[in-house]
């Protein structure tokens, strides 16, 4: 089981007189706390709360890969219909009632609720060490939740007080709300340490922010800034504290709270911190037999055949990431589906989105290879221990040859540092079009996707079940339920 444990020294200073006018506290003063980088986390751990829902019900894994042309959730007969909400992501035809879209607006402003708090609890302690770190972390995760609002939802509120906001507040210009951020995360970094936290904001977490922002600034205000985003991955590498694993799925193992290749990740817990069950969704029915599960999974997402065929054979992360054909119980036996009275064989082709009662058992059962990505650890339960990261060293690597090639250069050594350990050749001469298809295999299932189509201008483009979208698609609508809470933000 993981257990996070924060050790407190209490040093005792013991004298031999007595001095009658010391003063005798039971608790740290409030305008002297924190008094070390310590006492600030514990005070800053309900801003990370939040984020504790982006795999399940807080929708924003949802919205970034079932939008995408990775993974689906078709609906199987009876099951996974669930009155369309999955089909309507996949074709791209969401309203602001659909469940994901409307779920992410709360998680993502209880987190900015919860920073602005803390800023201005901790503002009369900002001119000392201790509280100058707390605060610039405050404010990078603060920046890091308004990254996620205008990536997914574009203008909105930028509210950046607590006591004094306003009680219905009007939408700010996306670009606007970049300026803001990007300013707060740059002045807060070098109140930072260069620590290898991972559950928590440190540099590395803070330049990879930097970086995507940057990286993504043409789409968030109409200019691109290359350069601004090379230098941030720059900062990353030049920090030496993160490194690939030689295996490509070594970052997704249970319990891979040490891994060098993760930055900033959601540190789940099967029993304690809960909330990735994934492995559920994508899982057969019986699936539970391959992994002696104590619970049966629910048998519903899978990889789309055409990015599944994206893949190499010979590669590892194709090999071992991916369940498909004959599938086995732990002990070796077939496994044999009772209802479609056949073995259970994964096959990668999906014969439709919506699979009627006029599909076979096996299609609508067996169809769709399945993410195995991160470990299914023997005696899984309903929920993994796998950390889930956020920001990767992989990624800053692959965004640093992007720049490169996007002004002109070469960013060949970057991307072949990653295909060298997935068992294929080095490429040469990368452009964006192959440098596309490597981020989508390299970071595939970890919720980059969305934004990387709508980044390369492939977002709206039609694939499998799915018409062309038009470009008010490259965000979702403010929720209904918070525009009849606020009528500023109604169109």
């Amino acid at each position: 089981m993981k257990k996070i444990f924060i050790s407190l020294a209490i040093i005792s200073l013991m004298s031999a007189c007595t001095d009658l006018d010391t003063q005798l506290y039971d608790r740290i003063p409030g305008d002297l706390y924190p008094e070390n980088d310590i006492q600030g986390a514990v005070e800053t751990i309900p801003v990370y709360k939040p984020m504790q829902d982006f795999l399940d019900w807080g929708g924003w894994w949802f919205c970034q890969e079932i939008t995408s042309d990775e993974m689906t959730a078709p609906t199987r007969h009876t099951d996974w219909d669930d009155g369309g909400k999955w089909r309507v992501l996949h074709q791209h035809t969401w309203t602001n009632t659909t469940e994901a879209v409307a779920s992410m607006w709360s998680r993502y402003y209880n987190g900015v609720g919860e920073a602005n708090r803390l800023i201005e609890k901790f503002a009369p302690s900002a001119d000392e060490p201790g509280g100058a770190a707390t605060v610039a972390k405050l404010k990078i995760m603060r920046a890091f939740y308004y990254y996620l609002l205008i990536d997914n939802y574009g203008d909105v509120p930028f509210v950046t007080s607590f006591a004094d906001a306003e009680e219905f507040p009007s939408k700010t210009p996306k670009a606007e709300i970049f300026a803001g951020i990007t300013k707060d995360v740059e002045e807060s970094i070098p109140h930072l340490q260069a620590t290898f936290s991972k559950t928590a904001v440190s540099k590395g977490m803070a330049f990879t922010l930097l970086a995507k922002l940057y990286l993504n600034a043409e789409v968030y205000t109409g200019t691109p800034q290359w350069a601004k985003a090379e230098q941030a991955c720059d900062s990353v590498i030049a920090l030496n504290l993160y490194s690939l694993e030689g295996d490509p799925l070594g970052p997704f193992v249970t319990e891979n709270s040490f891994s060098p290749e993760n930055i900033f990740t959601i540190p789940y817990d099967e029993d304690t911190y809960q909330g990735f069950n994934l492995h559920m969704r994508v899982l057969h029915y019986i699936s539970n037999l391959t992994f002696n599960m104590s619970a049966g999974p629910w048998n519903g997402f899978a990889v789309m055949e055409d990015f599944y065929d994206t893949f190499d054979d010979n590669d590892i992360r194709k090999k071992n990431g991916f369940l498909i054909g004959q599938q086995y119980s732990y002990t070796g036996a077939k496994l044999f589906d009772e209802t479609a009275g056949s073995n259970l064989i994964f096959n990668k082709h999906i014969p439709a989105l919506l699979m009627d009662a006029s599909y076979t058992f096996e299609e609508i059962r067996m169809s769709g290879a399945r993410p195995v990505k991160f470990e299914i650890k023997m005696g899984a339960k309903a929920n993994l221990s796998n950390d889930f990261p956020l920001f990767r060293y992989a990624d800053v690597l692959l965004m640093k040859a992007e720049c490169m090639i996007r002004q002109g250069g070469n960013g060949d050594q970057y991307v072949n540092q990653i295909r060298s350990r997935t068992g294929l050749g080095n490429l040469t001469n990368v452009d964006l079009e192959t440098l596309l298809a490597e981020r989508g295999k390299e970071m595939f299932f970890e919720g980059h996707r969305r934004q990387d189509l709508i980044r390369f201008g492939e977002f709206n483009k039609p694939w499998w079940e799915k018409q062309e979208s038009s470009p008010d698609r490259n965000t979702f609508p403010i929720p209904q339920w918070v525009i009849d809470s606020n009528p500023n933000l109604g169109d």
